[in-house]
């Protein structure tokens, strides 16, 4: 299993500088990966094009680009130009976000949301490996290709449903996962995404799956702050329905949390039940926390 690093928006003058910094830190410390999420601050990928292309050798992740706001072949092209400004190091983590924000915020129809995906994915997949694309689909049309370099990264899809999870095994690289534990991995997302890719005779795809965690002898604690911090996950229906499926009532209850034997024993739960790379998102305790991970992750 490979260890990364869960990247945070920095704050001041100079947030470029700042990410710049924390990936080279990431890098020294031996993670493989560092990871960046797309909300309403940083643009994920230009931020880490921007960032990454001063610091060799890490691969960089989006979790996740959204993709309603975007044509799929204009996200192909965006990212290619990452991938070409990092070298070949981009994995793009996309999903369908939520409809709170796709509907209630970007004035988007949320309807049929798989439907929406395997359309994207059928015009994004082809492009951005600089296929010409000509497709009519129900919602997503395409007559274009595109000469970006660039060409040929990974695309990870943020699937948590059954259908997601065999869209991602089947034409994807794999899935980003965040809020899941262990047992939904083990139970829920490794046999789905796993049957679907064989199936169609493809190699054992990535599980990427990020969660907060926080190395402390105060494990109440760190639970009651995990729940603040991490709240609003609690009540998006996506995730909700993944806390749900590990028996967990709050964000908090997912959290990896305790002492190092206890917080190591953790993480090797989620190898077990088949992640491929995990991404610590530590919130409290930073030090400690980041230490342990730095270990795990030079093995």
């Amino acid at each position: 299993m490979r260890f990364g690093y869960y990247l945070t928006e920095p704050k001041g003058p100079d947030p470029i500088g700042g990410l710049r910094d924390q990936i080279a830190q990431a890098a020294q410390d031996g993670f493989a990966s560092a990871w960046l999420s797309n909300i309403f601050g940083l643009d994920a990928l230009t931020a880490l094009a921007a960032a990454g292309s001063q610091v060799p050798g890490i691969e960089l992740g989006t979790a996740v680009v959204p993709t309603y706001p975007r044509h799929p072949a204009v996200l192909a092209q965006q990212a290619m130009t990452a991938n070409a400004a990092l070298g070949g190091r981009l994995a793009l983590g996309i999903g369908l976000s939520h409809q709170l924000v796709i509907e209630g915020m970007y004035g988007y129809s949320y309807e049929r949301p798989y439907r929406h995906m395997k359309e994207y994915l059928d015009i994004l997949l082809p492009a951005r490996r600089g296929e010409h694309v000509k497709y009519d689909g129900e919602t997503l049309k395409a007559d274009l290709q595109l000469t970006t370099p660039g060409a040929g990264f990974p695309v990870l899809l943020a699937a948590l449903g059954p259908r997601m999870l065999k869209l991602a095994g089947t034409v994807a690289d794999g899935t980003v996962l965040w809020m899941t534990g262990p047992r939904t991995v083990a139970e829920h997302v490794a046999p789905t995404i796993n049957a679907a890719a064989a199936e169609a005779g493809r190699e054992a795809p990535r599980i990427v799956c990020a969660l907060p965690i926080c190395v402390t002898d105060d494990p109440a604690a760190a639970v009651d702050r995990a729940n603040e911090i991490f709240a609003i996950y609690g009540q998006l229906p996506s995730y909700r329905a993944m806390l749900d499926k590990e028996g967990a009532a709050t964000p908090g209850d997912i959290a990896i949390v305790g002492d190092e034997d206890t917080v190591l024993a953790k993480i090797d739960q989620l190898r077990q039940a088949g992640v491929t790379d995990f991404v610590g998102s530590v919130f409290a305790a930073k030090d400690r926390t980041r230490n342990l991970l730095i270990g795990a992750a030079k093995g």
